[in-house]
């Protein structure tokens, strides 16, 4: 089957096959020793827990000893999708295998088994918890991890930013070999650098390069939407498909990067990789385990990159820096003073010359945080203080109940929120799933067991709490009710309240 070129020679670097296992992989004893240097236990850390070391290059410069710490830590994730398709007829699986593997999927016949995917995971505490890329896991129906000493563990998706490209992922297991974050702030071009994946299936796999540019934007995550963030490392590793959520570490082993995509014309390495950076890995990881969803702080403007056709242009007196061309409503930069023309030269103290910059540094708060933020009117500097927002251009921050989520029953069903894993795989982003339906009044609408209801009478429905509201607030009548099966078939009920 031939590959497509992804996205202007950008590609994820996950690595699928169409109806055909990715290898097999021995369940051994959970008690089996890890093989290799053991890293000391780790629980998550916090960004402002970010270590400060100093990158000191070992005379004959030897890659020996963190290959050594960080190989344990890295993981084998494979992924299973039901590919519910017949020869000829459009297929409901996600995209991703499409784009991949060009029109011939469309008309292939996938009797052998469900689609499988291969990528890599980084173990970032010791009990159990994984971070990896989104596009990984992306609408997985079965997520598994393999560890270097090849013990295996099915996996559950604890949440993902498809913003960032980055899933956080958990397995039942302790004493774990987990890795560091090391402050990617602090790396430099031309800094010795370490990848380490499976690609091609090869696994604990290193490879070396240094680092080729900072805040790269590429593009590659404009799917995600207006609030896609890319300031990638760029450096000249070698990483391959199934490199996806391994580890990018320096010479003392810290992690610095989530590596993600390559720059290619073939689909293989061609010189290129980029990485997300540990600073943006380490708050979205933060927020999912803290709030169970990420907490995005905006500054609100729309943004112009500085060079000397737009200094000509505005009568700019700088080539730095990053154009304020506009704002969005509500917007915590105007609020704060800031106007349209102002060029924005550094967050914090630190300088941005370029929108990935930038957000890369607001990226990091969350929305109430407040920045200072450094701008040229005229001839002059100026400071302003930022209180940032959410997109809703409030300043709170939004946590789920952890009670919300509780299993109710309801005219005899049994209602429970529908996993992290369910909603990714489906593509929505919050709904109720319903269960023991035979014996309740919503069996005299048709519905079957573990229809997942996302609205009733277009009112979004995401905990067993909302169906409740909706339903006893109803009045006499009939209430539409709409949602989706496990398969991705869409139904729709009439009930009578």
């Amino acid at each position: 089957m031939r590959t497509k070129q992804f996205m202007l020679g950008l590609a994820l670097s996950a690595m699928v096959g169409g109806g055909v296992a990715v290898g097999s992989y021995k369940l051994l004893d959970d008690d089996a020793p890890a093989a290799g240097q053991q890293l000391p236990n780790t629980n998550v850390r916090y960004t402002s827990a970010m270590r400060e070391s100093n990158v000191i290059v070992p005379e004959g410069l030897n890659f020996v000893t963190s290959a050594e710490l960080v190989t344990p830590a890295v993981v084998h994730v494979t992924t299973e999708y039901k590919v519910q398709a017949r020869r000829g007829g459009p297929s409901e699986i996600h995209p991703f295998f499409r784009d991949f593997f060009g029109d011939e999927f469309e008309g292939y016949q996938r009797q052998q088994g469900p689609a499988m995917g291969s990528g890599s995971g980084v173990i970032i505490a010791s009990n159990g918890y994984i971070v990896t890329n989104n596009h990984v896991i992306d609408r997985a129906d079965k997520i598994q991890v393999i560890l270097d000493d090849k013990r295996t563990f099915d996996a559950t998706l604890v949440g993902t930013d498809p913003n960032t490209d980055i899933a956080l992922l958990k397995i039942n297991a302790d004493n774990l070999p987990a890795l560091r974050y090391g402050n990617s702030d602090n790396v430099k071009v031309g800094e010795w650098v370490l990848a380490v994946g499976n690609p091609f299936n090869l696994n604990s796999t290193v490879t070396a390069g240094i680092v080729s540019a900072k805040g790269r934007n590429v593009g590659i995550l404009q799917g995600a939407g207006n609030m896609s963030v890319e300031s990638f490392i760029q450096t000249d590793a070698a990483v391959n498909p199934g490199n996806s959520g391994g580890a990018l570490v320096n010479l003392n082993g810290d992690l610095i990067g989530i590596n993600t995509a390559i720059a290619s014309q073939t689909g293989s390495f061609a010189g290129y990789s980029f990485a997300v950076p540990s600073s943006i890995v380490s708050k979205v990881v933060d927020d999912l385990l803290k709030y169970g969803e990420v907490q995005r702080a905006l500054l609100g403007v729309q943004m112009q990159e500085v060079d000397a056709e737009l200094a000509k242009e505005k009568g700019l007196k700088t080539l730095n820096g990053v154009y304020v061309a506009g704002f969005s409503e509500s917007s915590a930069a105007k609020n704060a003073g800031i106007e349209q023309g102002d060029v924005i030269t550094e967050i914090n103290g630190v300088k941005v010359n370029t929108g990935a910059q930038l957000q890369e540094q607001v990226t990091r708060y969350r929305p109430g945080d407040k920045i200072k933020v450094s701008y040229l009117r005229g001839g002059s500097t100026k400071t302003a203080n930022v209180t940032l927002r959410n997109a809703s251009g409030s300043t709170e921050i939004v946590k789920r109940d952890p009670n919300s989520n509780k299993a109710m029953t309801i005219d005899g069903a049994k209602f429970e929120a529908a996993s992290k894993q369910e909603l990714n795989k489906l593509d929505i982003t919050g709904g109720v799933k319903v269960s023991d339906v035979e014996d309740s009044k919503f069996a005299e609408t048709g519905m079957k067991d573990g229809f997942i209801i996302t609205s009733i009478d277009r009112n979004p429905t995401n905990t067993p709490q909302d169906v409740s509201k909706i339903l006893n607030g109803a009045r006499r009548g009939g209430l539409l009710i709409e949602g989706v099966y496990p398969d991705g078939r869409r139904a729709y009920y009439a009930i009578g309240r």
